[in-house]
């Protein structure tokens, strides 16, 4: 009976996965496969008691993932808020739970193995553990995180945040390493591959030699142009493995560079420092990160970290907060609107308090079991399509389908004034590992003219964006363009016009949802489209934000 309940609640989780893909683009998605993992360890721990003389490695092996998932469970988005937890996660269900399942095999007890088997085609894929592992690339690039730091799980931010730290094996650095490797990503193969070596040299135990992390090592650094570096690191390697093929050949053709380099500078010395600084020039390129197709990725970075413009104590003095009711509407005159200017131009508002908890945890129940991988529109085709620089999932959600969303829309009509009728559906999004939304416009620009044919309801005049969570590091909405940067405050909203009053593109607008380091970002957004807005959007400038 209590294996047959124990399969029946397999049966429950398995049809709530399968629905389900890109498990890393969603935390909310996320926590799904804890309670899927913790009942693998559940059937492991029977099967480890019907034969566990025989079976020692593998009772070790369980218990070290019963404490971890107990734990996991009592706070599951807290738990996978923590990037490293989250890639982990990744890396257990995808890799080694198979190769656990290959170490039962060689036993004769299929009971363990069947279930394993069964919940193997619905565990995440290497498309998964692939995206939490650039995931946490992208969060090392963005927030200047060494690899140590990551590593042993101590993130920024307040203590509170980071309840569940968690530390990266020689394994985890391996894979990471791997991974970019596969992406042809040198710098960060020596980053990772360094790492794994560090710990290694520090005497962690682990199934990963020496000599293959120094085999992938020394190459990523030769490909980025440090020659003496990579000679060094293979004849360490040769010391241990003197008979490695690959490093011996390595050898000779790395001692043959420097030799023809030396040849070079002894025959042409004047020649020879305009070729050394050229070279150590290209050397500086070529360590640099990969040509990024974004332009204002450095001033983007930076506003992610808190850096970057700053506002002038002039133009702070002109920001105030104050109660609203929007000229007196009745729905708020017994309880205005408590507003905060965060920027002047764009003109950006908070309203705080304006979403309640219970309204909060009601749009997530709605929104999670329809939560798919969010897309952006092609510019030139127009088709939806994923991408890799929109890492979450998201759900619409319409008026008519439940009160609290009805509630939710007249709202905002309300405070803003604006028509709700041409607006779009309420948009729930949940942010996965190292989630983020680089820099785009809201609006569709003169070179999209037929953004939003479709909907027949012109351009998008507003952007109102719900936070339904706070972040404990990370994950702010900043706007390259003018340096501004709001954080996100559980409950609160902001606000802005994407159109100026002429119904031209305000293009101060551009914006970007950064990468969560730690914690679990929820929001939900209302674009508001300009139909039905032409009595209704004030004219003046001091209240066209409002």
């Amino acid at each position: 009976m209590a294996r047959l309940g124990s399969l029946l609640l397999f049966s429950c989780v398995i049809h709530t996965l399968s629905a389900h893909s890109d498990f890393f683009t969603s935390i909310g998605h996320m926590t799904d496969l804890l309670y899927t993992e913790k009942d693998l360890v559940t059937s492991l721990k029977d099967y480890i008691r019907a034969e566990e003389s025989k079976l020692e490695q593998v009772k070790r092996w369980a218990d070290r993932l019963d404490t971890l998932t107990s734990t996991a469970v009592e706070d599951p988005e807290g738990f996978l808020g923590h990037p490293v937890n989250a890639f982990k996660l990744m890396k257990r269900l995808n890799t080694e739970w198979g190769d656990l399942e290959n170490l039962v095999l060689k036993d004769t007890a299929d009971g363990f193995i069947s279930n394993l088997t069964i919940q193997r085609q619905y565990f995440p894929t290497d498309e998964d553990q692939t995206g939490a592992a650039k995931a946490l690339l992208r969060l090392q690039d963005t927030y200047q995180l060494d690899s140590n730091t990551i590593s042993t799980g101590n993130l920024p931010g307040p203590p509170s945040g980071v309840r569940y730290k968690s530390s990266m094996t020689v394994e985890d650095c391996y894979e990471l390493g791997k991974i970019a490797y596969s992406d042809v990503d040198y710098y960060h193969t020596e980053l990772w591959m360094a790492q794994a070596l560090r710990q290694l040299d520090q005497g962690e135990e682990s199934a990963i030699d020496k000599v293959t992390v120094i085999d992938y090592l020394s190459y990523a650094i030769y490909q980025q142009g440090e020659l003496e570096r990579a000679l060094e690191l293979t004849k360490r390697l040769l010391k241990l493995d003197p008979t490695h093929q690959r490093a011996n050949g390595n050898l000779k053709y790395f001692e043959f560079q420097l030799e023809k380099q030396r040849k070079e500078e002894a025959s042409a010395q004047e020649e020879e420092q305009k070729h050394v600084k050229s070279q150590i020039e290209k050397r500086e390129a070529q360590r640099k990160r990969s040509k990024d197709p974004l332009p204002e990725r450095k001033k983007y970075e930076q506003l992610c970290r808190g850096e970057g413009v700053k506002m002038t104590p002039r133009r702070q003095s002109r920001l105030f907060c104050r109660y609203y009711d929007n000229r007196h509407n009745p729905r708020l005159l017994l309880g205005p609107v408590k507003v905060e200017d965060e920027w002047d131009r764009p003109h950006i508002v908070r309203y705080h308090d304006i979403i309640s908890d219970s309204e909060i945890e009601k749009v997530k129940e709605l929104a999670k079991p329809r939560l798919r991988r969010a897309t952006i529109s092609n510019p030139i085709t127009g088709v939806l399509e994923t991408a890799s620089y929109r890492i979450s999932k998201s759900a619409w959600l319409t008026a008519y389908e439940h009160p609290t969303i009805e509630k939710i829309n007249r709202r905002i009509q309300d405070i803003t004034g604006l028509d709700m009728d041409t607006a779009e559906e309420l948009q729930v999004a949940n942010y996965g590992v190292g989630g983020q939304y680089e820099p785009h416009f809201d609006f569709g620009r003169k070179d999209e003219p037929d953004a939003f044919k479709e909907l027949g309801t012109g351009n998008r005049i507003a952007t109102w964006l719900f936070y339904m969570s706070d972040v404990s590091a990370g994950g702010g909405t900043v706007f390259t363009d003018v340096g501004a940067a709001v954080l996100p405050k559980k409950g609160s909203a902001v606000f802005w016009y994407n159109l100026f009053p002429s119904g031209e593109g305000d293009y101060s607008t551009r914006h970007a949802a950064c990468p969560v380091l730690v914690g679990n970002k929820w929001v939900s957004n209302k674009w508001i489209h300009e139909r039905g807005q032409e009595f209704r959007r004030p004219c003046a400038l001091e209240e066209a934000a409002l």
